[in-house]
């Protein structure tokens, strides 16, 4: 499927959307990117930390509300356009539910195990329980975390198979709780594989393929966060994103030039120096023996 048409018909106007899983790594930027496009409205981000994606739908005024650990350029500090957001409604005021990585976790868990909230004794002593009311302090000296679920989860990964079985590897961050707490996954991926080369390696697969709704060979798709094996992080393109965003009106050109007129991931891929960032020194594994008999 391609990446177009996953967003148009698995994402709509108003959804909770969990991106940028992994922390740093692997986060889905070419759906991100097409979610501006397409103009969608209303959208609640869940995540832990995202990078400057969260950042880019929040300046192209997409989000109503951000539930996560925090929003930023990880790299570069501050996320210019949640701060406009938050601080002068500039496209549009955000609603923020803040959380630690630790306390989405526990809010995606208690949404796949289908119970309403699950207790914990961190947080307390913080000001986030005061700025988030779906955490809520219970007998015993416990917080309550309340499910949050997501209508569609999107993560990029490795490979995949079309069937929707992924490969993940490096740091994952959240990306498993997030699946399994969504309704539906859309998965972006490097390699699109035979499902042989996915069943040979069971217990890596992140979750069941009857989550997944859609599959999207994508390569590049992460750019510029890193994956490993392939790609390495793209510290100036976070260092001129920070530097353009300073201003609204500087958020707009760069919006315009890398998304707005950009028709597709090959098309932006064709403007970055992609051959400098592949990664050259290859670590693989050793094999894994499955056999039993």
């Amino acid at each position: 499927m391609l990446m177009a048409e996953a967003v148009e018909q698995f994402v709509p106007h108003g959804a909770t959307v969990a991106l940028g899983t992994c922390l740093e790594p692997l986060i889905p930027f070419a759906a991100g990117h097409e979610l501006i496009r397409q103009g969608r409205r209303d959208l609640e981000l869940v995540g832990p930390i995202s990078d400057s994606l969260f950042d880019q739908l929040i300046g192209a005024g997409c989000v109503r509300r951000v539930t996560a650990a925090w929003v930023g350029n990880v790299s570069e500090g501050l996320g210019h356009c949640y701060r406009r957001a938050t601080e002068e409604g500039i496209p549009r005021s955000v609603e923020v539910h803040d959380h630690t990585n630790f306390s989405i976790s526990m809010a995606l868990w208690a949404a796949a195990w289908n119970v309403p909230s699950l207790p914990v004794r961190t947080l307390l002593g913080s000001d986030i329980l005061q700025r988030n009311p779906s955490l809520r302090i219970a007998a015993g000296n416990l917080v309550n975390v309340d499910a949050v679920q997501p209508d569609v989860a999107i993560v990029h990964v490795q490979r995949c198979d079309s069937s929707g079985r992924a490969h993940a590897w490096g740091p994952l961050g959240i990306t498993e709780e997030a699946g399994l707490a969504a309704s539906g996954v859309i998965v972006t991926c490097e390699e699109l594989e035979d499902e042989s080369v996915i069943l040979s390696d069971p217990n890596r697969i992140l979750f069941p393929e009857t989550k997944v709704v859609a599959v999207v060979h994508e390569p590049g798709g992460a750019h510029p966060s890193p994956v490993q094996g392939f790609f390495k992080r793209d510290h100036a393109f976070y260092r001129e994103y920070g530097e353009q965003s300073r201003t609204h009106e500087g958020f707009d050109a760069w919006l315009k030039r890398w998304v707005i007129d950009v028709p597709d991931r090959a098309t932006y891929l064709s403007h970055i120096d992609v051959e400098a960032l592949r990664v050259k020194e290859h670590r693989r594994s050793s094999p894994v023996d499955y056999g039993y008999e």
